[in-house]
């Protein structure tokens, strides 16, 4: 046999990789050589949440987190006092949002104690909310349910307010400067409500811890616009709502846990 120059010995040689790769594909055996091999395929059970949609982990999953919104569909909201969603809310680039008029949306399940996680982003001046224990008692999801405020406070005149910037417990209980990004950016923000006690959270940051119905809500609820609505933040279970306050806003990554 002739002697093969350096070229051939690496041409053979690039060929029998080449062949063991594709052996190893069709074999489904992951030759760890192989640049086609996969190292980093999820468990089945995340396979199945990634296919879902619902954007779950194992773990949360574990914890008792569900998902409010698939990423895909509107399944499981609705209008407020009305049986399906308004066409002004739309599934775009896997975001449920507002894109024109339709009014506020609801939850078709309603939770009484839960922590709810969710990413929200608005234009420029853009103002929605998050609304929670809401009942359709009254005109509208404000009459009765409380709101975490979603807003863009360098351009909104809301934002010129502590008691009506991004994260407040609406027109009650301020929030601190800073903590809000800017608009087109994402927002992550927590509610926790159990029992009387509720907790918003954004970015991280806890901006509003308040006891309703105590001495201290009482005295900022006498002083607000709420007394005009008997109802307003009186019931211990409701659904949780997205306000349509006419700018487009789009929320993501909506869970929720209900506490016992």
């Amino acid at each position: 046999m002739d002697s093969e120059t350096p070229f051939a010995i690496v041409t053979r040689a690039i060929a029998i990789r080449a062949i063991a790769c594709a052996g190893a594909v069709i074999a489904a055996a992951g030759l760890s050589g192989c640049a086609s091999a996969r190292t980093d395929m999820p468990p089945d059970d995340a396979t199945s949440v990634s296919a879902a949609g619902d954007q779950l982990t194992p773990a949360e999953r574990e914890q008792g987190w569900r998902s409010l919104f698939d990423g895909r569909t509107t399944n499981g909201w609705r209008g407020y006092k009305r049986e399906s969603i308004p066409s002004g809310w739309q599934v775009v680039d896997g975001e449920l949002t507002r894109i024109s008029g339709g009014g506020d949306i609801i939850t078709v399940d309603q939770f009484a104690d839960f922590e709810l996680a969710v990413e929200w982003k608005v234009g420029p001046g853009g103002n929605s909310g998050i609304f929670y224990r809401v009942t359709e008692s009254g005109e509208e999801s404000y009459h009765t349910g409380i709101e975490m405020q979603v807003l863009d406070d360098a351009r909104h005149a809301d934002g010129q307010s502590r008691l009506t910037s991004a994260g407040s417990l609406y027109a009650l209980y301020p929030t601190p400067e800073g903590v809000v990004k800017p608009p087109g950016e994402w927002n992550s923000a927590r509610v926790i409500a159990r029992g009387n006690h509720v907790e918003h959270w954004l970015n991280g940051v806890k901006v509003v811890e308040a006891e309703l119905w105590s001495p201290d809500w009482n005295r900022r609820l006498a002083a607000s616009k709420f007394t005009q609505w008997p109802d307003y933040a009186k019931s211990t279970r409701g659904h949780i709502g997205l306000q349509d306050h006419g700018d487009r806003v789009a929320f993501r990554n909506i869970k929720i846990r209900e506490l016992q």
